[in-house]
């Protein structure tokens, strides 16, 4: 993890992505990963995350009470602090003060249910993610194991920005979890689903790691001298389309 601190903010237009939970599960992953002091931020004000955070039992992640308005100040006060990574929760909805939040970024997660109403939705939040410059990544969520529909969609995905190789699959687990403060690595450390939480930060982390490349660029090597591309979660380029939404 770099020395300084970095925010990853989790947002989606569409409600039941996900993001809340992967939010939990990847600032827990985080930490006990040795990236810590790992702080989170719901913005959201149906308050998921915050109240997943008043019920757990452990210390760690911290929980930064903040709000829209408050944002910049809370992020420096939290990095004079020593935090090191600030993970944010935002609303469902495309908003201008999402757009504010995503401008405090260093990386934007993008959860999405392979499906093609989820996919639809997912243009109005690339927009935002595109006009403030941020870096994008898509994770695929809650997806049917050996489902078509879950390539497809990451095929589909890759065609406007960047696919996390790592699949999050729709388990019990996860809601379960969630219920008591904890995560799915607290409940099962050795289940497929905590394997998957600790595959998506260390993809993550290495999508940080690349801000301190002395060329400060997140372009993947593949584009490099040969025009802007991506990589979909089949290892395959694909080319990214000017027109960033689904028809």
């Amino acid at each position: 993890m770099s020395p300084q601190m970095r925010v990853v903010v989790f947002a989606s237009q569409k409600g039941g992505s996900g993001k809340t939970t992967l939010a939990g599960h990847v600032a827990v992953q985080a930490d006990r990963a040795g990236a810590g002091p790992v702080a989170l931020i719901d913005t959201d004000p149906q308050g998921s995350l915050a109240k997943w955070w008043n019920v757990r039992a452990s210390e760690s992640p911290f929980f930064i009470q903040s709000a829209f308005t408050n944002l910049f100040h809370d992020l420096d006060m939290a990095r004079t602090q020593g935090i090191r990574l600030v993970v944010i929760d935002t609303p469902p909805a495309v908003t201008k003060a999402i757009a504010e939040v995503v401008s405090f970024g260093d990386l934007i997660v993008v959860p999405t249910r392979p499906s093609p109403h989820d996919l639809r939705a997912v243009g109005p939040t690339v927009d935002i993610v595109e006009s403030r410059k941020k870096q994008l990544v898509f994770v695929v969520n809650a997806a049917t194991a050996r489902a078509k529909i879950t390539m497809e969609a990451a095929i589909a995905l890759s065609q406007h920005g960047t696919v996390a190789p790592v699949t999050v699959h729709n388990r019990l687990d996860f809601a379960a979890s969630m219920i008591d403060g904890r995560t799915v690595m607290e409940v099962d450390p050795a289940g497929k689903s905590a394997l998957e939480i600790a595959q998506l930060w260390d993809y993550l982390a290495s999508r940080i790691a690349r801000l301190d490349t002395p060329q400060g660029t997140w372009m993947d090597d593949a584009a490099r001298g040969q025009g802007q591309r991506n990589v979909n979660a089949l290892g395959r380029s694909a080319p990214v389309f000017g027109r960033r939404a689904f028809t």
